[in-house]
């Protein structure tokens, strides 16, 4: 499946970036030829910035629904067509695992694991859970919140013996690769929990330089077994020396969205089956498939019908964090069921990403959350609520939530009003709600 260029590209097309290379030199160069029909970077990403003392860009994607709202139709589209590009590096070989990295990549690798029908999904994840055991923790340097832990359970395929001659491939997916240093850092460790026959490095755009490529085919060498590389598109960042120091003192205070509506909760508890996953936090298998998928379009059904009667404009379904996937699945299901409407996707992030009002810039309007975990005072943040660039607002925003974030009735009331106030529009909390044996 490819993804059509017009779909993903903004109102700018390839100039949407100009503010950032123009005001900070920060540029990102395609490397390679793009096929007939493909997006390219240009309809894949786009450049912001943040204080940060380790990496001041970042690549804000158009294709995954995090910081930018996006057609389900087009997410799902950009997910498989990665997943495709796993397979034929493959060749047709059925992966053991595909693991996804958060929490960005939640989604994307989940769909990936949809493409290559592997045995089990597994994404990391920055929640603790009393009682789920945590088989390995990895650092992600460059992140706004460097811990990754793997808590697959009760199954744990990360540490099971497995003869030689069984050994089958694992995939590992990202939202982008820069440098490749997580990725070879988390292989090294899979292999040593359980070695594989070989590994697959899948993200939307490969940013690496043949340094970091020659690193990683050392890192084949030594594990014994190939590792191999694939991505929609690839580029090389182009960035002046002083940058951290530049984007630190030269960007103005963020236009943050603060203020707060008095507003009505309205919540639908969405039943969901007892022992059935609802994500990769803890393991998806692929036997989950066909109850996962009908368990969403029940789910969809009946949100469909709450909603109701609603003022013009798109419907937008808002994932929490790592909870993209099921999310980003109602969002699909709830466009067949409302067709009247256009459906928009997106989830609430950690990700602290510099909001500024200026034409061409990814990310103009921010709002910040409290964190649903009461006892993490770390705030969140949703991006591009009302977008200038999307002047029609929502005529009413779907919150999912699972339980345990719908847990704190007073926080849940507050991120509704602060979505309120951004959008003017109603909330309707979504609660996965898991059914009693």
């Amino acid at each position: 499946m490819t993804i059509e260029a017009e779909q993903v590209t903004g109102p700018d097309g390839d100039e949407q970036s100009s503010w950032v290379t123009r005001e900070f030199g920060v540029h990102v160069r395609p490397v390679g030829p793009v096929a007939a029909g493909e997006p390219g970077l240009d309809g894949l990403i786009r450049i912001a910035l943040r204080r940060n003392p380790r990496r001041a860009q970042l690549l804000v994607s158009t294709v995954l629904g995090k910081h930018i709202p996006a057609d389900p139709a087009v997410i799902t589209a950009a997910g498989h067509a990665l997943g495709d590009r796993v397979r034929d590096a493959l060749g047709g070989e059925r992966p053991r695992l595909v693991l996804g990295f958060a929490e960005t990549a939640t989604s994307l690798g989940h769909l990936v694991h949809d493409a290559v029908g592997a045995d089990l999904y597994l994404h990391s994840t920055r929640r603790t859970v009393p009682g789920v055991p945590v088989t390995a923790e990895f650092s992600e340097n460059h992140s706004h919140a460097t811990g990754h832990l793997l808590t697959p359970w009760p199954v744990d395929p990360l540490t099971a013996p497995e003869e030689p001659s069984e050994r089958r491939p694992v995939v590992l997916v990202d939202d982008e690769l820069s440098t490749g240093a997580t990725a070879r850092a988390v292989i090294a460790e899979l292999h040593r929990l359980r070695p594989a026959s070989r590994y697959v490095l899948a993200g939307l755009v490969d940013l690496r330089g043949p340094a970091d490529e020659r690193t990683l085919q050392d890192l084949a060498r030594r594990l014994g077994c190939p590792i191999d590389v694939v991505s929609l598109a690839r580029g090389e960042v182009e960035l002046p020396d002083d940058v951290i120091a530049q984007v630190a003192a030269r960007l103005p205070d963020p236009a943050d969205s603060l203020a707060a509506a008095a507003v009505t909760v309205t919540r639908l508890d969405l039943p969901w089956p007892a022992g059935l996953p609802q994500g990769g936090r803890h393991g998806f298998a692929h036997a989950d498939r066909p109850a996962f998928d009908d368990a969403v379009r029940g789910a969809a059904e009946r949100l469909g019908a709450e909603l109701g009667d609603l003022r013009p404009g798109p419907l937008l379904v808002l994932g929490s964090e790592e909870l993209m996937y099921l999310p980003l699945r109602l969002a699909a299901e709830l466009a067949a069921v409302r067709p009247e409407r256009a459906v928009l996707f997106q989830s609430t992030t950690r990700s602290p990403v510099h909001a500024l009002d200026v034409d061409g810039y990814p990310v103009r309007r921010r709002v910040v959350l409290p964190a649903f975990d009461p006892a993490d005072d770390v705030p969140r943040y949703v991006y591009n609520l009302a977008d200038p660039d999307r002047p029609v607002p929502p005529a009413a925003v779907v919150l999912v939530l699972d339980t345990t974030d719908a847990a704190d009735a007073a926080v849940v009331e507050r991120v509704a009003a602060a979505l309120t106030a951004a959008t003017g529009a109603p909330v309707l909390t979504a609660v996965l709600a898991q059914e009693s044996r």
